[in-house]
């Protein structure tokens, strides 16, 4: 195993999003493993203190060094995850903390690139570290970053966006697809796939891929429309029709299609569309299936159905959409 050669160093405060900093370093350890010529990554947790914090999941973690240490080291990428609160109307609001925005920025100074994780992008902000850039975080705090500084690009739907030396990233689970980026920009784009594989990620999706997919933009909290959106997707291929999901609900046509518009807002064919243009999105990155393929597995019936769907949803066709998305390589 090469020796270790980049210093990762996570931002670590009381209140932090747990997967913000325990993601990460999952990545990077796996990193060193998959790429046995390269040299690896030390990741350290920074904080103000080697006391205990306590993340917002309520699980203490320990630091290994404290800020004061870290920024007399050369750091190769400093990641700042971040942390909110919720109100009485169950709204969320990133928090900024300016004592830790000067931490940050000083260790920014040490820092050959910088990533935000979710909603740690307030953090990079508040700092100056996006000024004039364009930035994505979680989609709920994105309008918030967007009034409080009008100088960024806020882009509220890419999974991760670049933008020279500094890296942002969606929330929370996108914290694993930027640091699989950010080995990727290190290691390459086969030593990426290996880790991804080995995370039994479905897919490793690109930074211009939205944060917003079908499973969950459309969530309910009944069993029936649960049980209806699991029957459509055990049998997507098939024709499915309105009177077949009633039949399966037991209830009348007109009431299920009341059912979707009052818990999903949509109609069943709406839906149903939505969620094989998802699997069919999936396919594209991740196959070398053939359109004709997919149409089929995913319910279309024909290459001219899929490409009508596509062109409605995504305005764009399959073939541009995978030649765009494409993860995987050409078999």
């Amino acid at each position: 195993m090469g020796t270790v050669g980049r210093l990762v160093v996570i931002v670590l405060f009381e209140g932090v999003d747990l997967l913000d900093v325990t993601g990460p370093p999952e990545v990077f350890s796996l990193a060193r493993r998959e790429a046995e010529d390269a040299d690896g990554y030390e990741v350290v947790l920074a904080a103000d203190s080697l006391d205990p914090v306590t993340t917002g999941a309520g699980v203490r973690v320990l630091p290994d060094l404290t800020f004061d240490e870290a920024a007399r080291r050369s750091i190769d990428t400093l990641v700042v995850p971040g942390s909110v609160e919720v109100d009485g109307d169950r709204r969320v609001h990133a928090l900024v903390d300016p004592v830790l925005v000067e931490r940050v920025k000083e260790l920014a100074g040490r820092s050959r690139r910088v990533a935000s994780v979710c909603v740690g992008a307030h953090l990079l902000a508040a700092a100056g570290l996006l000024d004039g850039r364009r930035a994505t975080t979680h989609w709920s705090t994105a309008p918030q970053l967007a009034a409080a500084h009008p100088e960024i690009d806020v882009d509220a739907d890419p999974i991760f966006i670049r933008e020279g030396d500094v890296w942002t990233g969606a929330g929370i689970s996108a914290c694993l697809d930027l640091s699989l980026a950010l080995v990727a920009d290190d290691l390459g784009e086969a030593v990426a796939l290996r880790v991804a594989r080995q995370l039994v990620m479905y897919l490793k999706r690109p930074s211009g891929q939205s944060q917003f997919s079908v499973p969950l933009e459309q969530i309910s909290a009944t069993r029936r429309i649960e049980d209806l959106r699991h029957h459509i997707l055990r049998h997507l291929g098939r024709r499915l029709t309105v009177a077949d999901l009633a039949a399966h609900a037991h209830v009348s046509d007109r009431h299920l299609t009341r059912i979707f518009r009052t818990e999903l807002n949509t109609t069943p064919h709406a839906y149903i569309e939505s969620v094989r243009v998802e699997k069919a999105r999936n396919e594209l990155e991740s196959s070398d299936a053939t359109l004709e393929r997919i149409a089929s597995v995913c319910g279309f019936g024909t290459v001219d159905t899929l490409v009508r769907a596509f062109r409605r949803r995504l305005d764009a066709t399959p073939t541009e959409y995978r030649r765009r998305f494409r993860t995987s390589p050409t078999g």
